[in-house]
């Protein structure tokens, strides 16, 4: 494993005392920048002074630095950043590094940590296969095809190129980008905050706001690409369609559909599935939607050239996606009426609109282990610092509409956002306050849709469809709001996650029959016995749904693929399979441990449940877990065929 690099390493020359350098002291994030100034000169002593005034966050009373505390800092930073001098000459310990998570969150953060947190934000990577000495080379001729060349996809390019694999990428899109190139509704809009939802290799310093648009997190991805040059090794406009195992050879024959309508057939050593579960959207299943007279349209696939503007529009469905659009049509739009099956918990995030100023930009770009620091404590506050709020509490009594004390704290601070916005209207405090736990499905962020709702030409309907009529939409009872466009936000069919794709393995079994409408199961969401050398990422019960995160997800899986790709060239062997006791224990471990989470609970129900109330998607352990447990197959957990 690599080392941290040194203070003057990362800052080898002093930087210019400038207009651009005073802005960026006093625009910064200031725990950050108390991050980077400890990491540079490893001051314990001044770090140390700012422990009793930094709080977690989400804590009342919040974290309240004194102004002449900041300014000292800034000032110290100033001198150091210009001067150079201070700088620590040795690369800062484990121990230091561990200290300076902690102090700069507000509460411990334990040694389990250390080499996610060093991984993943840019510090120490965790491998780089090219640079292993005595690795065996995968022999000529082994060839890996990856699925999709969204988040997943592209991160399986990067790091099996960097290990020096033969693959092609087949994307059924004319471009990279996945849900980023798919989702291009008004509004569209990331929950994951920018700093975090991105490559552990490529940390960007220019998002254009905190929490990126679509479109901002499509050019992210599209830079990626330019950078790695990683079209070089894509097919677009082509869709794979079925998988075939050859026991007698240990690979697997593709069949791949093109956009001439062609058809060619493949061979390929392994298969990484990179398609993703949130691109396959859904339509209601309501009576008369065909005979709508006026476009029908889903989120997912917004057309380039529809204009809502004046015009009367329903939104079907009450979810992050219809949330998003909502807020950013209700101005424009004649009417409006949202139609609404169930309720969302909403959390007020100050940040989600923001954007992210000059200063920030240029000490994020310019400030040595700014912009690494900057992603620990995203990656605290969005992610793995909020797992506990989806922890039951075997001692907690306090209601049925929490699992925690924790957890109800949270339910109550929603609850006053509801009641702070909608003070005067108290019908719609009634309609969208939730019944259940927060935190037991997808959590919306409220970015103009309250707002929205609170618009005289915005109506919320409870009462449900009956029909769509040629001109509208008629409710449960009997009213009718007649309009020009109707959006579904319906979302996907993310239970049946081998989708249209036909997969068989050994003895012409089939996945897709195996898994059914709704019940995948796999080990560690990746691996299946039967299906040797296909690995379907982001696959059942490895969704991180306490948080933000499937950006680590995916590129841990990345890692366990590789590893396990190269124990299979080390023996010379054909194919890599998870054994049926491997997977066996997996999944009663996870059966095991879903009582004691959120996602269980009698009032919880989404789409992380099948049609038996069993949760098929989430993960339920933390980040941190995920990253441990991926480090490389488990031995005793596989076979090698030969």
């Amino acid at each position: 494993m690599t080392t941290l690099i040194s203070a003057e390493h990362a800052l080898r020359s002093a930087v210019p005392d400038s207009p651009e350098l005073a802005r960026a002291l006093a625009e910064a994030n200031v725990p950050t920048l108390l991050a980077a100034y400890a990491h540079l000169t490893q001051d314990v002593a001044f770090l140390e002074l700012f422990a009793q005034h930094i709080r977690p966050a989400y804590s009342y009373p919040p974290t309240d630095i004194p102004a002449a505390l900041a300014d000292e800092l800034r000032a110290r930073m100033r001198r150091v950043l210009t001067t150079r001098e201070g700088l620590a000459s040795a690369p800062p310990t484990d121990a230091l590094i561990q200290q300076i998570m902690s102090v700069t969150v507000g509460e411990t953060v334990e040694d389990e940590f250390l080499e996610l947190v060093e991984d993943q934000c840019g510090f120490k990577p965790w491998i780089d296969r090219s640079q292993v000495a005595d690795r065996p080379i995968p022999p000529v001729g082994f060839k890996v095809i990856v699925i999709g060349a969204g988040l997943t996809g592209m991160a399986a390019a990067t790091k099996l190129r960097e290990a020096g694999y033969d693959y092609v990428v087949i994307e059924k899109n004319a471009d990279v980008g996945g849900t980023w190139y798919e989702n291009r509704y008004p509004g569209v809009g990331v929950d994951t905050p920018s700093h975090f939802y991105s490559f552990s290799w490529e940390i960007w310093p220019d998002w254009q706001h905190y929490h990126p648009q679509g479109a901002d997190m499509q050019n992210y991805l599209l830079e990626v690409a330019a950078k790695y040059d990683l079209r070089r090794d894509i097919l677009f406009n082509t869709r794979v369609d079925r998988l075939t195992y050859d026991e007698t050879s240990g690979t697997w024959n593709v069949r791949v559909s093109k956009a001439d309508g062609s058809t060619e057939n493949l061979v390929a050593n392994a298969v990484i599935n990179g398609h993703g579960p949130v691109n396959r959207f859904k339509f209601p299943d309501i009576p008369g939607l065909d005979g709508f007279s006026g476009p029908v349209v889903h989120t997912a696939a917004w057309p380039s050239d529809l204009d809502v503007s004046g015009k009367r529009v329903a939104v079907i469905g009450t979810g992050a996606s219809s949330a998003q659009l909502v807020g950013a049509i209700a101005p424009k739009v004649a009417a409006l009426t949202v139609y609404q099956r169930t309720k969302h918990w909403v959390l007020h995030n100050p940040e989600i609109a923001h954007e992210v100023n000059q200063g920030m930009k240029w000490a994020l770009a310019n400030i040595p282990t700014f912009k690494e620091w900057f992603r620990f404590r995203v990656y605290w506050g969005a992610a793995d610092g909020l797992f506990a709020n989806v922890l039951k509490d075997p001692a907690w009594e306090g209601n049925d509409l929490a699992v925690s004390e924790l957890n109800e704290g949270t339910r109550q601070y929603a609850l006053s956002y509801i009641r702070q916005k909608f003070a005067d209207r108290p019908d719609l405090i009634e309609k969208l306050t939730p019944d259940f736990p927060i935190f037991s499905k997808r959590i919306i962020l409220d970015n103009g849709w309250f707002d929205a709702l609170r618009r005289e030409n915005v109506h919320l309907e409870t009462n449900g469809i009956a029909r769509i009529l040629p001109n509208g939409i008629e409710a449960k009872d009997g009213t009718v709001f007649e309009c020009d466009v109707i959006v579904c936000a319906t979302g996907f069919n993310v239970a049946k996650m081998t989708g249209n794709l036909v997969i068989k393995g050994i003895g012409g079994r089939d996945l897709g029959e195996e898994w059914g409408e709704d019940d995948p199961r796999s080990y560690m969401g990746m691996c299946i016995p039967g299906y040797p050398n296909y690995f379907h990422t982001v696959g059942p019960n490895s969704a991180p749904n306490h948080a933000a995160g499937q950006n680590l997800i995916s590129e841990c899986q990345v890692n366990w693929i590789i590893e396990a790709l190269d124990r299979t060239v080390s023996q010379q062997a054909k194919a890599f399979e998870v054994t049926q006791d491997a997977f066996d224990a997996w999944n009663r471990k996870v059966e095991a441990r879903m009582p004691e989470m959120i996602w269980t609970h009698p009032k919880a129900n989404s789409y992380y449940n099948n049609s038996k109330g069993r949760v098929f998607l989430s993960w339920p352990w933390r980040l941190v877990d995920f990253f441990n447990e991926t480090r490389g197959p488990a031995e005793g957990s596989y076979t090698l065929h030969r």
